[in-house]
């Protein structure tokens, strides 16, 4: 595909390239439906990582 038909290429749509196949042209898997989305931060934001606090409660730790 041409930079061009990439632009305006389906949402839908993805390319995937894996090692040792030729790249070929999927349907995205709609996140929604797996079993495990409400773990997710876009199903609840609870689930949002925050790397400050993260890196910040390493940091005190000695």
């Amino acid at each position: 595909m041409s930079r061009d038909e990439l632009a305006v290429m389906n949402g839908n749509k993805c390319i995937l390239q894996l090692r040792g196949v030729r790249p070929f042209l999927s349907d995205k898997y709609d996140l929604t439906q797996h079993p495990n989305f409400k773990y997710t931060a876009d199903f609840d934001k609870k689930y949002t990582f925050d790397i400050e606090k993260y890196l910040n409660r390493r940091m005190k730790l000695k």
